[in-house]
């Protein structure tokens, strides 16, 4: 028998994904395009509706199919989204039973969900130290998906990165709902600075974090780590404090910006990227604009913006939607615009400067693609060999998403 694996949605889906990956070859079955599988899983994200409106599209093409493949759905998916979602699919499984799913051709397992070994490719390794959420955002469904925070051992985590860094993974992701708020016999920013001590060469990221668990021992490991890397992804999702209020996001933005003043002044050249909702129920013209001005003080280097969509089961659903479809758009573009103008005046400044880069792939015009320590990406002349490997590369040009260099030889 074959399978394949369909993934919509973040990094934990993708390691979800590679868990489904191994256990499924445990069991004898092999990886094969969707054309020629037996078995389809889809791996999949209620967070927003259009990522669940093509789960619905690609299953019912699938279903359609004379050669009906058995089609399964797991991953991160609402109750309510699994009754739409029943007709559809074969069988709708909660990943961590994974181990124990109901299958004729699978045989039952006495493992736990974290002790099956990811079936990783790449260079990037996705390590989930920590599943589930406590903070109850009024827009989120985390905690009804993958329930309240559960965190894994520090052996198990520190022996995972292990094996990951002999298997010769360049970049360890850390993930997590709430990355920061681990804590075992470690806590997070302990983590960090024990997996710095892991020999080999290899870069330390996370995601994502919560500015009310932020920690001056993160950012003391972030200065002080060699490994970890100046890349900080921290969510502030408004700018405005009655609506972060109403999304029950505790903490307000001159908290927030404290944050990020003291991780600007410690850690050099860092990277911030934040999440952003446009259109939350109650955002008014006077909220966006405090969104705009808090762009324009931090002058974040990425934002993800995310267009508010409500869904069943959280408290935001019985809220009054006052943000109409193509306001909501308008205000994604304008911060996508002070973000390219910003993003153009950055890059201009690593003109001439030497960089270590983490080859990654290749891409359509034939260069090479990698990603600085500080998570920039840049393209440049040279063989596939080096894919997977550390390059240093002096830039000498630059776009609106990225740098452009040559090989140091």
């Amino acid at each position: 028998m074959k399978y394949h694996i369909i993934t919509y949605g973040c990094q934990m889906n993708e390691s979800d994904s590679e868990r489904v990956s191994s256990f499924f070859q445990e069991n004898g079955l092999l990886e094969g395009d969707e054309e020629e599988a037996d078995v389809i899983i889809f791996t999949a994200c209620s967070i927003r509706q259009s990522a669940i409106d093509r789960v619905i599209a690609r299953g019912k093409e699938i279903k359609k199919k004379k050669e009906k493949p058995v089609t399964i759905l797991t991953g991160c998916v609402l109750e309510e989204d699994k009754k739409s979602l029943s007709s559809i699919f074969d069988y709708i499984l909660d990943i961590n039973d994974l181990p124990h799913w109901p299958l004729p051709f699978l045989s039952k397992s006495s493992k736990q969900y974290f002790e099956i070994v990811p079936k990783r490719n790449g260079i990037s390794a996705y390590i989930s130290i920590m599943t589930g959420c406590d903070n109850f955002c009024t827009y989120c469904v985390v905690p009804y998906t993958r329930g309240r925070v559960s965190c894994r051992p520090t052996k198990e985590v520190l022996k995972e990165v292990e094996e990951a860094v002999e298997e010769g993974h360049k970049e360890i992701w850390f993930l997590g709902q709430n990355v920061n708020a681990y804590k075992e016999e470690l806590t997070f920013g302990e983590l960090l600075k024990e997996t710095n001590k892991i020999k080999g060469d290899f870069w330390i990221r996370f995601t994502s974090s919560h500015p009310n668990d932020f920690t001056d021992d993160m950012i003391e490991a972030m200065k002080n780590c060699k490994k970890v890397t100046n890349y900080l992804n921290l969510p502030v999702q408004s700018g405005n404090d009655e609506i972060l209020k109403k999304m029950n996001r505790p903490y307000n933005i001159s908290e927030y910006k404290k944050i990020i003043t003291k991780v600007k002044e410690e850690v050099p050249d860092v990277f911030i990227s934040t999440d952003i909702i446009v259109g939350f129920p109650g955002e008014t013209e006077k909220h966006f604009r405090s969104t705009l001005n808090l762009f324009n003080e931090i002058l974040f280097d990425m934002i993800y913006i995310g267009k508010y969509s409500p869904r069943k089961q959280t408290v935001a659903y019985k809220m009054k939607e006052t943000v109409s479809p193509s306001e909501k758009k308008r205000r994604e573009k304008v911060l996508n615009e002070l973000l390219k103008e910003s993003n153009l005046e950055k890059n201009k400044q690593y003109i001439g400067k030497k960089l270590k880069v983490l080859v990654t792939n290749s891409n359509s015009k034939g260069l090479l693609v990698g990603k600085t320590k500080n998570y920039k990406s840049v393209s440049f002349k040279g063989s596939k060999k080096l894919i997977g490997s550390f390059v240093d590369v002096k830039i000498n040009d630059y776009s609106l998403w990225g740098l452009k260099g040559t090989k140091i030889s």
